[in-house]
């Protein structure tokens, strides 16, 4: 039973497929979206990120964080 809530597989493709949603053709980003992350087209070639949800923002900021320690610290 699907979730009145999640958007149907076809609206999925739509939100994928739009160019209006890729920043610069490499990003994905679109709010409306809840998934942090989905295969991309080709599932070999690993996972494509949504850069609008605010759990990936935080994700990101920890390892850009620990990055720069690292770097500073060894």
């Amino acid at each position: 039973m699907k979730n009145d809530d999640e958007p149907s597989e076809e609206t999925l493709n739509e939100w994928e497929n739009d160019p209006d949603n890729w920043i610069w053709g490499m990003f994905y980003y679109n709010p409306k979206d809840k998934r942090s992350y989905f295969p991309k087209k080709i599932k070999e070639f690993g996972w494509h990120a949504n850069y609008a949800d605010p759990g990936y923002s935080i994700v990101l900021l920890l390892l850009f964080a620990i990055l720069l320690i690292l770097i500073k610290y060894s």
